[in-house]
């Protein structure tokens, strides 16, 4: 069985390297929307995760590699989200709609000793994947028309290591491996004529990187209550990522437009960079009570930088989130009721975006809650279940005719946990 489980890991992962996800129309600047957000359990509490030890054995922490002091079994995490987008701008009185659905996450981890524990993910970073036609009537009664097209997915593979020093001290390690294809198009043609002019912009990303972590916990052991404040940074990128640009003039030969003829380059422009994930950094602080509640306040922070769009650059803003959220665990020794044992969640965050448009910041927010319903074998020491998130919240704005972004996502997960590789007691 648990080879079964390993295998699936592999095809799964293979799987979602392929998908296809929706997102805005923001997306067309930079790496594309980013879809990375850790787990369900932390994108339910608002993302926090900086302070956040889990109480229970079962749940590994890869945004804070160190916070894994009481993970002590083999889990296996499969989740899924449903992305539902509605998009309005002032320009014509202008509304659209688009639904996602997309395997988000899959991670095992398993301790290599009391003090030392391992964890491996797979997810998708960001995307792309928009079509835009703006259309004009010319004097002549002619029609030009304007198409921005983009697609392709970013995907990162990590792997953290964390160990604990001492009862109240743990450090961690996570490396970062992103990789993938992006692609915009920019496309200008008319209605009386077959001839396209496109600019078009490809993306060829490997990139590494590694985030340190730090954690102290402080239990008072006479009234249960916990001090937990947390510390990340990422840096030292080595990136080897391509750009390439073309401006070119082109005809296509089939109905679907997928196929171009008599093409003829006006400009080629190919260009590296190393900046593609600035320095980041996190911390946190929370309190809360052995296995009954926890709230944790935390702050990101991501420098800005350059990169290259159509052919010209662009700059991104420093950026920065402010989260906040926990859980609570009404009494998990209630046999009789349910719903006693479910763990809850909520949380809320407010992050200043990185992409400013005619002088006006493309920020988001949004409100969070969840459920872990654990399986009917569960007890409180090995936490399985099937988790549930739901994400509620705006970005955007409908200010010098932009797009003012409502989104309701919904994510799904299961964890399986338990306690793998025990020696044999008898042969």
């Amino acid at each position: 069985m648990k080879k079964i489980f390993v295998l699936s890991f592999i095809s799964v992962g293979y799987f979602l390297n392929a998908q296809s996800l929706s997102n805005s129309p923001y997306a067309t600047y930079g790496i594309g929307d980013v879809k990375y957000d850790n787990t369900i359990e932390t994108s339910s509490m608002g993302g926090i995760s900086t302070a956040y030890i889990s109480d229970f054995t079962s749940s590994f922490n890869f945004a804070n590699p160190a916070n894994n002091s009481n993970f002590e079994l083999t889990s296996i995490k499969l989740e899924a989200t449903n992305e539902n987008n509605y998009f309005k701008t002032n320009y014509n009185d202008t509304k659209s709609t688009k639904h996602s659905t997309y395997l988000s996450n899959i991670t095992l981890a398993f301790p290599l000793s009391s003090k030392v524990k391992m964890g491996l993910s797979y997810q998708p970073y960001s995307s792309k994947s928009y079509d835009i036609l703006h259309s004009e009537t010319l004097e002549d009664g002619s029609i030009l028309y304007n198409r921005f097209k983009g697609s392709g997915t970013l995907n990162i593979a990590q792997a953290a290591v964390s160990y604990k020093i001492n009862q109240e001290l743990a450090v961690g390690a996570r490396a970062n491996l992103y990789f993938g294809n992006l692609y915009d198009l920019n496309e200008l043609y008319s209605s009386n004529a077959e001839l396209y002019n496109g600019y078009e912009t490809k993306n060829s990303i490997h990139n590494f990187n590694f985030t340190l972590g730090a954690s102290y916990q402080h239990l008072n052991t006479r009234t249960d209550r916990k001090l937990t404040i947390g510390a990340t940074t990422t840096f030292g990128n080595t990136s080897n990522m391509t750009t390439d640009y073309t401006n070119s003039t082109y005809f296509y030969s089939d109905v679907s437009q997928n196929t171009k003829t008599n093409e003829t380059i006006i400009e080629q422009k190919s260009k590296s960079s190393k900046n593609l994930i600035p320095l980041q950094a996190s911390v946190g602080v929370g309190y809360g009570e052995e296995n009954k509640w926890f709230v944790s306040l935390q702050g990101d922070y991501k420098k800005g930088e350059t990169i290259s769009y159509f052919g010209s650059s662009l700059d991104l803003q420093d950026s920065y989130r402010v989260s906040v959220g926990g859980w609570y665990l009404p009494n998990y020794n209630n046999f009789r009721s349910y719903f006693s044992r479910v763990v809850y969640r909520y949380g809320a965050f407010y992050e200043k975006g990185n992409l400013q448009l005619y002088g006006n910041n493309i920020n988001k927010f949004g409100i969070t809650a969840g459920v872990l319903l654990p399986f009917k074998n569960s007890s409180i020491t090995r936490m399985s279940g099937l988790e549930l998130g739901l994400e509620v919240g705006k970005r955007g704005t409908l200010k010098d005719n932009l797009i003012n972004q409502n989104f309701i996502n919904f994510r799904i997960g299961f964890n399986f946990a338990d306690k793998w590789f025990r020696k044999s007691l008898y042969n």
